[in-house]
């Protein structure tokens, strides 16, 4: 290694990659090659702006959170913000990651494939009472594009009613999260029978607990490049 450059030059293209968005080893095997046997440099590196490699080879994919003070280290500036997410967006989120974990439980195809009216079954009877089915699919449309948005899922070519739930999505809903979430949606589903009971829920599509538990954790977003399906 050159003594001016501290750092090897093939660390240069996964580094890049990792500052616009996630690596996903099936979109391009040569350069997780490269973060693979390169990580400990990279690491290093991320290390000084605050951040941290995180690295699942078993899933193959790759990006870079916010790392944690150590003890008696002042905490930087955030270079990843945190996203504050709607209350259906954070459910159809979190209902998603609850199939997959079933999915996987079952010993099922790792593809979890669905279409948006089963994902709007899934959805529905957490959300205010809708009369007009065609605006309850249009409204459940948007979110899955703001959840496309983030990272988490594509529409299949060919198929816009086929969605795919990307694997990432393991990451950033944590099994802690996830073992805590048929309590939370049981609270959510009596608050909202006893508003549309009162007569008080509406369209609006608010958090019908009025706070922010139903929120996931999204630390950097899993944006970039993830193919076609």
């Amino acid at each position: 290694m050159d003594a001016t450059q501290p750092y090897p030059s093939d660390i240069s293209r996964p580094l890049v990659a990792l500052m616009k968005g996630v690596v996903f080893r099936e979109n391009d095997p040569a350069l997780w090659h490269l973060l693979e046997e390169g990580q400990m440099a990279v690491r290093d590196y991320v290390r000084v702006m605050g951040l941290e490699l995180m690295l699942d080879t078993a899933e193959g994919y790759a990006w870079l959170a916010t790392r944690e003070p150590e003890q008696g280290e002042d905490p930087l500036p955030r270079l990843v913000g945190r996203r504050q997410l709607s209350y259906p967006v954070s459910l159809i989120i979190a209902l998603l990651r609850k199939k997959m974990a079933e999915q996987d439980a079952a010993g099922e195809d790792p593809r979890l494939i669905l279409s948006v009216g089963e994902i709007t079954d899934m959805v529905q009877v957490f959300l205010p009472a809708s009369g007009n089915e065609a605006r309850m699919m249009d409204r459940i449309n948007t979110h899955l594009n703001k959840i496309a948005d983030l990272g988490f899922i594509r529409r299949l070519k060919g198929e816009k009613d086929k969605i795919e739930v990307i694997r990432i999505l393991k990451a950033f809903v944590d099994a802690q999260w996830l073992s805590e979430l048929e309590d939370r949606l049981k609270q959510y589903q009596a608050h909202l029978e006893d508003d549309n009971d009162s007569g008080s829920a509406d369209d609006s599509h608010t958090d019908p607990s009025g706070g922010s538990d139903m929120d996931v954790n999204i630390d950097s977003t899993p944006t970039g490049d993830r193919g076609g399906g």
